[in-house]
């Protein structure tokens, strides 16, 4: 009966914030501009790529597909808790909480073994920088995020339909401001064991195996930094991984809290400002990490500006020129 019911929802309520108003005031004025500036930095960050000849390299490519992740994942779920946020209706459609869980999945995913990709690109450019161009080449990178995105999109379509599944007996409220796993996984009226130790093992696989593969190539790094002789060596070595090392933190210490202990094992609240730090605050500051801590970065920012800033002097000089002319 429960499974039937199941069938007919419509629509589940995010619960998220709603038993304190006053937090939710404070969190949409805070949201709101946060959002905002994770689309402009990463969007900034896609175009300066694209548009600087200086930044077509294997390392900038990964970037870019680290800041359209960004904003995917941002935008998945951060307009709909906008709008719960703003009122009293918390409802969200069936169809919308699939897409959340899909998303949620799939971009994460995608993101542990890109993050797993560009310790890579660092490793070969610190240990191996005189074959770097050589083995980095534009069909191997390519190849190395097309293989991150089809993994991540397979996991999620391995989990997704599994945890939608589950039967609910007629429960439509999830205690968190979207649609993630284990927060479904804990409305469920049966026994989850067997999908928590699912969730559990592809876990080690999408999230703990990167991590693993990037602190064995970050060991690689610093012994071959230690063997440089000069300082400003070791220090243009270290700034070249620095903002990468950075963003791997910040992900990794939200993503293994969430997902190596899925269901009722985590604490809820715990689980919602985790997710929310996950959702707006490492996608705001990832562009600002890259763009703070790298001079190739502001390099290409200041010709863009300085290049539109001629362009338009230019464009005026030439209009006057053709309005002495015509007089």
């Amino acid at each position: 009966m429960g499974t039937a019911n199941d069938s007919t929802f419509s629509h589940f309520i995010l619960l998220g914030f709603s038993d304190r108003p006053q937090l939710e005031r404070v969190l949409f004025a805070v949201i709101l501009p946060a959002y905002l500036l994770t689309l402009l930095g990463n969007s900034t960050i896609i175009l300066v790529s694209r548009l600087d000849p200086h930044l077509h390299t294997p390392m900038y490519f990964f970037l870019t597909h680290l800041s359209f992740l960004d904003l995917s994942f941002t935008s998945s779920s951060i307009p709909q808790l906008l709008y719960n946020l703003r009122g009293q209706d918390k409802t969200i459609s069936y169809v919308g909480c699939a897409l959340q869980l899909v998303l949620f999945l799939g971009l994460g995913g995608v993101e542990c073994l890109l993050l797993a990709v560009m310790a890579y690109d660092r490793f070969v450019a610190v240990c191996k920088p005189l074959h770097y161009m050589v083995v980095m080449s534009p069909k191997l990178c390519v190849g190395l995020v097309a293989v991150a995105w089809g993994c991540g999109v397979a996991n999620s379509l391995a989990m997704s339909p599994v945890t939608l599944s589950l039967p609910r007996c007629g429960r439509r409220s999830v205690d968190h401001f979207l649609c993630e796993m284990p927060a479904l996984i804990r409305i469920a009226c049966v026994n989850t064991a067997a999908v928590e130790g699912t969730v559990f093992v592809l876990a080690i696989g999408i999230v703990l195996s990167p991590l693993v593969f990037i602190l064995v190539s970050y060991g690689y790094i610093v012994k071959a930094v230690l063997q440089i002789r000069s300082a400003a060596g070791r220090q243009k070595a270290f700034n070249t991984c620095g903002s990468h090392l950075t963003v791997v933190s910040l992900f990794y210490g939200n993503i293994i809290y969430m997902y190596m202990q899925p269901g009722n094992s985590s604490s809820q609240d715990q689980g919602k400002f985790l997710t929310l730090f996950y959702n707006i605050v490492t996608p705001l500051l990832n562009p600002l990490i890259y763009t703070l801590r790298n001079k190739e970065v502001k390099g290409a920012l200041r010709r863009l500006l300085l290049g539109s800033r001629e362009t338009k002097e230019i464009r005026a000089g030439s209009r006057q020129t053709r309005g002495k002319l015509s007089w």
